[in-house]
């Protein structure tokens, strides 16, 4: 039976000829993150590509904004006893840090990961 996470490694460091209109897309769309929450990757999600890249991209995208969205919602629950404040920030700033590495590693045409992404869509 194959590691699902060994299956998961190889996939990343696989030679995927990425064209420059996905990686101006995927790029576009850690971007919109910023901005727009969830809604950039959404679209690029429904579309259904068959870019393997920009699927991905999408599923990563929407992964790292539900664990923006859960986190931002935990620290409005703390914010009754002033911790949540201190909680809203930090997921402030490791979102913009977060989307700012996916923009350049889309730039490059590399696959990328959010570190503390929580993997709800597969």
């Amino acid at each position: 039976m194959e590691d699902p996470l060994n299956s998961q490694s190889e996939f990343n460091n696989l030679p995927v000829a990425v064209s420059q209109d996905s990686k101006n897309i995927a790029l576009l769309m850690w971007l919109g993150t910023i901005f727009f929450s969830f809604i950039p990757a959404l679209v690029i999600y429904l579309i259904k590509t068959e870019d393997r890249y920009l699927a991905d991209q999408s599923k990563e995208a929407l992964n790292w904004s539900i664990t923006v969205f859960i986190a931002t919602v935990v620290g409005w629950v703390l914010c009754i006893i002033l911790i949540g404040f201190l909680v809203l920030f930090a997921v402030g700033i490791l979102n913009i840090v977060f989307c700012i590495l996916g923009v350049l590693a889309t730039s490059d045409g590399k696959m990328f990961r959010a570190p503390f992404a929580i993997r709800l869509i597969k």
